[in-house]
This record gives C-alpha cells, sequence and structure tokens, in this order.
C-alpha cells in the first residue's frame, strides 16, 4: 500500500488547525462534487480522495495515527499491541539488551511478520485477531433534505455505501453505520462508520428539535378588523383566520405542522407563528384625513 499524502490532497499544511482543515475540505467537496461533474471520472476519483483525506485528519484521534505512522495508521493499535508482546518476548528470552524500538520503516515489515508474511504461516494457529479502526465522516444536507425519510450512496475510503436517512434527523447527530470501517486484522471483526450530519438550514423556519418557528407580516387593515390569510408551511399552503385587533407580536400555533419526529413515522411537531404588523407607507391624502378623523374619534 503506497503512501497518501492527506495533507497534500486537501492543500493544507501539516500544522494545518481543525478549522483550516474543515474549510479546505468543503470547498473542495463543492468543486469536485458527482452532482456538479456528471460523468467525469477524474472528478470522482478526486472527490473520493478528499472524503477519505478529511476522514483521516478531521479526527484527531486518526489524525494523530497518522501522523505517527503514515500509511499504517490504520493499524496503529494493533502495531503498539504487538510491539508490547514482542517486547515481552524478547525480554523473557536470552535477548535482554533488546530495546523494543522500530523505525518509521519497520512498520511495513513489522506486519507483514506479525500478522501476514509467509514466516508467519507457519505460526497461524497463534496468530490475534484485532478489530479494524472505526471511520468518521461528516455529511452535509440541506434542511429539505431531511423532512422526508429518503436513501443516499456516501463514498467512504473509495467505496460507495447506500444508507437510508430517516426524516427528522438533527443538526450534529451522528450515527453508526456497523462493519463499514476498516477491515479486520487476522479475520477480526471490522471498524463501524461513523456519520455525523451537519444540516445547513435554507429555509425562513427556524427549527428547534421537532417544532418549527417562523414570522408571519400581517397589514395593518387585516390586524385591525380580521379577515383571512395564507400562508406557507413546510410543506404545503394553508389559510388562516385573523381575529379582530390581533396585536404585533401575537403567536398560534399549528398544531402538526412541525417537522417530523425522529424515527417516529406519522408524528410531527408544532408550528408555531408570530405575527409581524406591517405599518402602512407612502399614504396619500385621502388616507392621511381618514387616519385623522380616526384620530379625533379616539
Amino acid at each position: 500500500m503506497a503512501f497518501i499524502d492527506y495533507y497534500k490532497i486537501l492543500g493544507v499544511p501539516k500544522t494545518a488547525s481543525e478549522k483550516e482543515i474543515k474549510k479546505a475540505y468543503r470547498k473542495l467537496a463543492r468543486k469536485y462534487h458527482p452532482d456538479l461533474n456528471p460523468d467525469d471520472k477524474i472528478a470522482e476519483k478526486k472527490f473520493k480522495e478528499i472524503n477519505e483525506a478529511n476522514e483521516v485528519l478531521s479526527n484527531l484521534e486518526n489524525r494523530k495515527k497518522y501522523d505517527e505512522y503514515g500509511k499504517d495508521w490504520q493499524h496503529a493499535d494493533q502495531f503498539e499491541q504487538a510491539k508490547q508482546q514482542r517486547q515481552q518476548q524478547y525480554q523473557g528470552s536470552s535477548h535482554q539488551h533488546y530495546s523494543g524500538g522500530f523505525s518509521e520503516h519497520d512498520f511495513s515489515d513489522f506486519f507483514e511478520s506479525m500478522f501476514g508474511g509467509a514466516s508467519s504461516q507457519q505460526h497461524s494457529g497463534s496468530r490475534v485477531k484485532f478489530r479494524g479502526q472505526d471511520f468518521n465522516a461528516e455529511l452535509q444536507l440541506n434542511l429539505t433534505d431531511v423532512f422526508t425519510t429518503h436513501k443516499r450512496t456516501l463514498t467512504v475510503n473509495g467505496k460507495n455505501i447506500r444508507i437510508t436517512i430517516p426524516a427528522g434527523i438533527e443538526n450534529g447527530q451522528i450515527i453508526k453505520i456497523k462493519g463499514h470501517g476498516s477491515k479486520g486484522v487476522n479475520g477480526g471483526p471490522n471498524g463501524d462508520l461513523y456519520i455525523k450530519f451537519a444540516i445547513n438550514n435554507n429555509t425562513n423556519f427556524r427549527r428547534d428539535k421537532d417544532n418549527l418557528y417562523t414570522d408571519v407580516n400581517l397589514d395593518l387593515y387585516t390586524a385591525l378588523l380580521g379577515g383571512e390569510i395564507t400562508i406557507n408551511t413546510f410543506n404545503g399552503k394553508v389559510k388562516l383566520k385573523i381575529k379582530p385587533e390581533t396585536q404585533n407580536g401575537t403567536k398560534v400555533k399549528l398544531k402538526g405542522k412541525g417537522f417530523p419526529k425522529y424515527k417516529k413515522e406519522g408524528q410531527f411537531g408544532d408550528l408555531y407563528i408570530t405575527y409581524q404588523i406591517k405599518m402602512p407607507t407612502n399614504l396619500s391624502l385621502k388616507e392621511k384625513e381618514l387616519f385623522k378623523e380616526l384620530q379625533k374619534i379616539r
């Protein structure tokens, strides 16, 4: 397995901060996204490399292992464990001066001899099974994307994974896809894939869990005299009756017109509306006279 320079792929220095890595990833992911580059094999390959690099460098633990072990970073835990075992073996034998140290160039040869090399075939019965490393990925979606349950294909570490995204998932929520991490060593179980959701609110609604909030403009005359208006909900329009003498800042609740409840099919939160009364402008002379008459009456 050849060494891949993830820093070079994202175009950041090895000293880059977590914020700089995230910014570089998002910029490149937008540039090479398959939706913007249909049937472009080069862009598709680049997109996979970018995701793989971000998967490693955006995770502090994985990044530390990568910085120390390079291409063998996924087996860092196994390496440390095996190194300790080998050191104990040496300490218990006639090699009393063994220091237990390995250079960076020893990693691949060491793994070959411990886990998969020709010489280790003679001792296959004593091989230790190790669980594969977990993968971490971030999936960016719009709020409108998570209003309904849907399927999506993700590219993680060069592999396409088809997942179902439940309606109502929240920003920052993490879900686990079992067995889609790094492969285990010596027949050990695969690691898991952890997906963190970054949800961008591309609507005029404010979301708080499964409730939605929005402001609705109300003209002065309808607020005073009452009437009927049509407003937008998240998934359609509804008509509302306005009571006479409605005050600015009045709040009303539309039950069941909020956001889907996570993994509770058919259940929704509520929509809370705040009326914002807009004062008329550019009054005509006639309108000004009428308002003066009203002022005298009041």
